[in-house]
C-alpha cells in the first residue's frame, strides 16, 4: 500500500440534459443520469446507486484482504447494500445503509471465525467509515456441499 494521503481524481461533464459522463484515468467512463425517483430513465447508474454500490464494493474489498491477513479460505462473498435517502431538518441525505452479506467457504472452516471477520470488514470499510448515515450488517456464512 502507497503512504497516505492518497488523491482520487474523478472528471464529470454534462450538458442542460442528457447523461453526465464520469470518468478516472486508465477506466472505461460511466454514464449517469438522475436516478428514477429524481425522474432519471430507468438503466442508468446514478450518484445515489454509485454511493450504495461503494459501500457495496468496499465491503467485498475489505473483506479480501482481512481473509486473507487471516488466512480465512472462502468461495465466494454476495453483498446487497440499500441505502435509505431521506429528508432529515429540510436536506435530503441517507439516513440509513442496510448490508446484507452471504459469505460461501469450503466445508470445514472455523464459521465463527468467518463471521468475525465479516463483522471486522464492515467496522473497516473505509467509505462506510466515511458517511454519517446509520449502518447495519445482517451476514450469514454457508459451508460449500463441495469439499
Amino acid at each position: 500500500m502507497h503512504p497516505y494521503p492518497h488523491l482520487y481524481s474523478v472528471t464529470a461533464r454534462g450538458e442542460p440534459t442528457g447523461e453526465v459522463p464520469v470518468e478516472t484515468a486508465g477506466a472505461p467512463g460511466l454514464p449517469t443520469q438522475p436516478p428514477p425517483q429524481f425522474d432519471g430513465p430507468e438503466g442508468f447508474w446514478s450518484p445515489e446507486t454509485l454511493l450504495t454500490a461503494s459501500l457495496a464494493d468496499c465491503f467485498i474489498l475489505t473483506f479480501r484482504a482481512i481473509a486473507r491477513l487471516s488466512k480465512l479460505p472462502w468461495l465466494r462473498l454476495e453483498c446487497r447494500v440499500e441505502g435509505t435517502l431521506d429528508r432529515i431538518d429540510g436536506v435530503a441525505q441517507f439516513s440509513a445503509f442496510r448490508t446484507t452479506a452471504t459469505l460461501t467457504v469450503p466445508a470445514g472452516t472455523d464459521l465463527t471465525k468467518a463471521q468475525q471477520l465479516l463483522q471486522k470488514a464492515e467496522h473497516s470499510c473505509l467509505i462506510a467509515n466515511s458517511l454519517k448515515a446509520q449502518r447495519d450488517l445482517e451476514a450469514r456464512v454457508l459451508e460449500s456441499a463441495a469439499a
